[in-house]
């Protein structure tokens, strides 16, 4: 049977006094506006008349009593201050709220099937947010799976209760970095029957607007006091890792303005960037480039998953390691920015995959 999929996304309601609604189709116009500077181009991109694209424009300028284009003969359409507030505002919801809706979606697709096909095994993962593990869902036609995002630490808690099949977390490439991250994670990484689920590398550094006129380069520019930061939530692995780099560059926290500043995802850091309410951020790749942010790479990390032994000859387990082998995913991983594959699929202990940090 083909699967019945549900998916969910948030949507701005604006409305008025007497009760009238604006469409948030308006969102997907200013968008267009603002990439192409055309509104006829705009319009079409929204799937809307040029024609009722000027009259959505013309209502919202009624209700917030400021236009939200500034349209010039000769120089096209560009979007007013408020027009590019509401606008990363809205970009920054769906980057902030993005990883609990997937998770919520998730859930509901699994109870939809049960109830469709009954009972079946499910491969529950509790993992951190991230751009390749996002991919998984999409490849798994044959593989029910039900993708909770949490931090590192709550997935292997999760993972040590039972919660869960499978787990997620970062060790740096670097193996001194790597060692401090272990001591992090070593009272949830105890079980003797672990096994490692190789999965990709990803780069992390620091994001900053197109043509970095800030000219941030390297941690030690961000202790600058009129240089905005935008951090990390406290629990994240990102968080963990630019610890680690501040610590290896004699770096104090109070030395950077906006280190308690914080979002929860990279994208939400790069939305944050993007509207020019930070100067600099730290994250991965991949979210600088979706919001057309400079990017300059600090680390490389291991993103990794883990499994008990018994779970290998598992039939969904087997299904989702040939998942992770295949030409086709394989091929998504290498379009991701900063992502590469890291012997995907793969099966190894901690030991075997960084020995000399676990020997530390």
């Amino acid at each position: 049977m083909h699967k019945k999929k549900l998916s969910v996304t948030p949507t701005w309601i604006f409305r008025t006094e007497s009760g009238e609604i604006f469409e948030p189709v308006m969102f997907s116009l200013l968008t267009g506006i603002r990439d192409s500077g055309k509104l006829t181009r705009a319009a079409a991109q929204a799937g809307i008349s040029y024609r009722h694209a000027w009259n959505l424009l013309n209502r919202w300028t009624d209700f917030f009593g400021l236009p939200l284009v500034v349209m010039r003969k000769g120089q096209g359409t560009r979007l007013s201050p408020l027009g590019a507030k509401l606008l990363w505002a809205e970009q920054r919801v769906r980057a902030r709220l993005g990883p609990q809706i997937d998770s919520m979606a998730s859930e509901l697709n699994n109870q939809l099937q049960q109830l469709l096909e009954g009972a079946h095994s499910v491969l529950r993962i509790h993992a951190s947010h991230g751009f390749a593990v996002a991919l998984l869902p999409e490849f798994s036609d044959r593989l029910e799976l039900n993708l909770q995002y949490c931090n590192p630490e709550e997935a292997l808690v999760a993972f040590n209760r039972g919660d869960c099949d499978i787990a997620s977390f970062h060790l740096p490439t670097c193996p001194e970095l790597a060692r401090k991250a272990l001591k992090h994670y070593h009272s949830v990484l105890q079980a003797p029957d672990l096994r490692v689920i190789r999965f990709v590398t990803r780069r992390e550094g620091l994001m900053t607007l197109a043509g970095n006129p800030a000219a941030i380069h390297s941690l030690k520019d961000l202790t600058n006091p009129d240089i905005r930061f935008i951090n990390r939530d406290k629990h994240s692995g990102s968080r963990i890792l630019f610890n680690m780099l501040l610590e290896q560059e004699q770096i104090a926290e109070q030395q950077i303005h906006g280190f308690d500043r914080e979002e929860f995802t990279h994208s939400a850091v790069a939305a944050y960037v993007a509207a020019g309410m930070a100067d600099a951020g730290f994250g991965v790749e991949a979210g600088a480039r979706q919001f057309g942010l400079a990017f300059t790479p600090l680390a490389t990390e291991h993103y990794l998953l883990i499994c008990r032994e018994e779970q290998l000859i598992q039939n969904n387990m087997r299904q989702l390691l040939d998942l992770m082998r295949s030409p086709d995913f394989i091929n998504e991983i290498n379009k991701l920015p900063g992502y590469a594959p890291d012997h995907c699929g793969d099966i190894c202990t901690l030991g075997e995959l960084l020995p000399d940090a676990n020997s530390g």
